[in-house]
Order: C-alpha cells, then structure tokens, then sequence
C-alpha cells in the first residue's frame, strides 16, 4: 500500500508537472508571436510612413528597419534584427535590408502571411503603398522565434525539473508519516498473545483508520463469543455424556451382580434406553455442529418439500413406535424450499422428536403443510402439556430443558431447528394450543 500511494503520489505530480509545462509553452508561444506580430506591423507602418511623407529615399527605406530592437520576454536584452523589401508594383526590388533575403518575402497584398524560402519559414507582414506604387514587406524567421520560446522554457522550466527530486523526497517523507498509525497498529497487534481478544484501542487514530480499527474489534468481539460458546459447548456436552454412561455402568454392574432374571432384565432395558438416549444426544451434537459449521457458508439449496417431510417421518418412525404415538401427515406440500435437504430435514426431525417425547401414550403427532407465494409453512401439532412462559423465552437455548421434561432430552432440539432456520432465512415459532397440546411451526422461503 505504501507503494501504491508513493507511485500515485509521484504519477499525479508527474502528471501536474507536464500539464503545467505544456501549457506554459503554448502560452508563451502564442504570447511571443503576439508580441513580435505586433512588431512586425509597427514597422511595416513605419517604413511606409516615412515612404509616403517623403522623408526618405524608397531605396534606403529599407535600411531604416535594422535598427530597431526587440526584446525577449525574459530579464536579458534580445536583439531581433527585422528583414525589409521594398518591392514595386511592378515586380521588381527597390530596396532591402542587409539581413533580407533577396527572393520575394510575401506574395499577399496586405496583412499577415508565411513564405518558405530556402527551407526556412518567414512570417512577413506586408503594407501596399498605392501611392507611390510600392509594397512595404517586414519579416523575421520563425527558427529565431522557436528559438526564442525554447529560450523562455528553458529558463522556465530548469528549475521546476531541479526541484522535482526534492518533491518526490518530500512525497516519500509524508507517506512514511502518514501510514505511522497503520504501523503501530500493526506492531499492537504482532505483539498480542492468541488469546488476547479486547478490542484494539489506539487514542490518536486518525478517522480514516477507524473503520479498520472496528472491523477489527468487531472480529475480536464474534471471535470471542464463539469461543465462548464453543467452551460452553464443551462443558455441557461432557456433563451431558458423563451422566448417561455412569448410569449404563450402575446398570451393567446390577445386571452383572444379581442373580435375578427379573432384576437382570429391567437393568439391561435400562442399559438399552440410556444408549438410546446416549445415541440421540450424540446424534443432536453432530447436527449442532453442522449447523454452526454451515453458519460461516451458504447453506441455500432447492429442497422438495414432500421429500422433507418423509424423510423426517421415517427417520422417527422407530421413536414413535416405542412411545405408543402415531404419526399423521396431513397432506403433503407443494414445490421447494430454501434450504439444504439435509438440514432442513434435520429441523423438522428434531421437531417431530420433541412433540413425540412430549406427547402421552396413545397420542397423534399431527404435521400440516402450506403454502404461500414466499414461504412454506410446516406446523407440528401434538398432545402434550406444552411450556410455561419462562420456558417459551428460553427454549432456544442450548441445553435448556422445560418443566415438563422427562430425562430423555438433552435441551439441544430447538437449538439445532432455530439454528437452521436463522441461516436459511426462515424463522421458528412455538406456541400453547388451548387446553392442551403445543405447536411448532416452521417457516421456510420458497426456493
């Protein structure tokens, strides 16, 4: 970047630099033919006005123009020595100067005009004298106006060029002063430890280095939120393992220990719903970790509605089965949704989990399906004794679990579903049904 901006810095007063001298050429160019055209007339008019009052001879009319001057347009004299012919109507050259050539200057009758002569250019302005049949022509060489303005630019422009150096100097000097603040704050942060996550603070930033700096602190900020999550994840999902496999080993050790079919019997049906119980919790971490994964990627995709909901239902076929609870699809949905099959399966599974533990003995699970023109809406309706107020405002936490649980819940469910939902562009919504039951809803935009 430091480069970038002194190579920047250099081109744009490059860039100024020449503009600058292009237009002091021109200007001085234009600004000495101005001058010396003016000149020229002066003395054309002079000539033919010392002709037309007699006061000199035609043929030494001429030799009057050499002594005058022109100066140059810088602080030293410039002498110009002017060239004059003095033609006849005729044709023939009366007189000239020393310096004029002896070919014709102009061949116009009046005013301003431009003769090559020996490969070189004259500018001559030309006055016709009717009354005594004469054409006054005054001329000087372009070369010595060129030479004139080079000249000018010369003495000009040198000491612009001489200072061009001490510019660029000057440019590097407030480069290197000016990213100072992005340096210390690049040393700040080469110093910090890995696990240091406050926000970077730099008193006399200036404001252009602000937005860097709070996107910066902002990144420290979510970079410190998940790991705070990931840490409260890890607890949780120990203690959470811990409990279910100290009870299989009190079990394992019951059914080893006693000599009674019966006891033996209830301590390995023990053993076969904490694996289950295990399996499940295992089963919603891997999900979890899915879900948070794909919370830094695109998670969009074009899901077939019904293909959901089937493949939801019979992934808890087996749960239903064991807890005595029916499943009834009421009518399957239109069109697709967006999100990714698997995970927005994964959110209707573990819906469909929660209202089949929730629900009593003999109870239906109820999903109905609708549509609009931006949404596609999945509402699963069971039984059971829904939640309390504090347990709505909570229910999306990780590893909450309500009032009304039984053990087999981990408190990740709505965790998992709210995560998806969020990251898809949907959203969730849990409400009491009166008298009882409880209902979630699903909310997925169309794909």
């Amino acid at each position: 970047m430091r480069a970038r901006l002194l190579v920047i810095l250099l081109l744009t007063t490059g860039a100024v630099w020449l503009s600058a001298a292009a237009w002091i050429y021109w200007s001085t160019q234009a600004r000495v033919e101005q001058v010396l055209d003016a000149r020229l007339r002066e003395a054309a008019r002079m000539v033919d006005s010392l002709i037309t009052d007699h006061r000199i001879e035609i043929a030494s009319a001429a030799e009057a123009i050499e002594g005058l001057d022109v100066e140059r347009m810088t602080d030293e004299p410039y002498s110009h020595q002017l060239s004059c012919q003095i033609w006849s109507l005729a044709g023939s050259l009366v007189g000239r100067s020393e310096a004029a050539p002896r070919e014709r200057l102009a061949s116009s009758d009046d005013g301003f005009s431009q003769t090559a002569i020996d490969g070189e250019t004259w500018r001559v302005y030309t006055v016709l004298n009717s009354e005594r049949g004469v054409q006054v022509m005054v001329g000087d060489n372009l070369k010595v106006r060129q030479s004139l303005v080079n000249d000018v630019m010369t003495g000009t422009l040198l000491p612009m060029t001489l200072v061009l150096p001490v510019a660029g100097l000057l440019i590097w000097l407030s480069v290197q002063r000016g990213l100072r603040p992005l340096d210390r704050m690049a040393a700040l942060l080469a110093r910090r430890h890995a696990n240091d996550l406050r926000p970077v603070d730099l008193p006399d930033a200036p404001g252009e280095l602000r937005p860097a700096l709070d996107a910066i602190n902002g990144l420290f900020g979510r970079v410190a939120s998940a790991r705070d999550r990931e840490k409260s994840f890890t607890a949780f999902a120990a203690h959470e393992l811990k409990t279910p496999l100290a009870g299989l080993k009190t079990q394992a050790q019951i059914a080893l220990a006693s000599d009674d079919p019966k006891t033996s019997r209830h301590a390995l049906e023990q053993i076969v719903s904490g694996v289950d119980r295990s399996s499940r919790m295992v089963r919603q971490l891997l999900d979890l970790a899915a879900a948070d994964a794909n919370e830094e990627r695109d998670v969009a995709g074009a899901a077939d509605a019904a293909t959901v909901v089937r493949d939801a239902i019979r992934s808890v076929e087996s749960l239903a089965a064991r807890r005595n609870v029916g499943i009834e699809a009421q009518g399957l949905p239109d069109g697709k949704v967006a999100c990714d099959r698997a995970l927005a399966t994964t959110a209707l599974r573990n819906i469909l989990e929660n209202a089949i533990l929730h629900s009593p003995a003999g109870e239906t699970v109820r999903i109905a399906a609708s549509t609009s023109d931006q949404k596609t809406l999945f509402r699963v309706e069971d039984g059971g004794p829904g939640m309390t107020e504090d347990d709505l405002a909570h229910a999306r936490a990780r590893f909450y679990r309500g009032t009304h649980h039984d053990g087999a819940g981990s408190g990740l469910g709505l965790a998992i579903v709210d995560t998806i939902m969020r990251r898809a562009g949907g959203s969730l919504t849990l409400a009491n049904q009166e008298g009882a039951g409880f209902t979630a809803t699903l909310h997925f935009p169309k794909a």
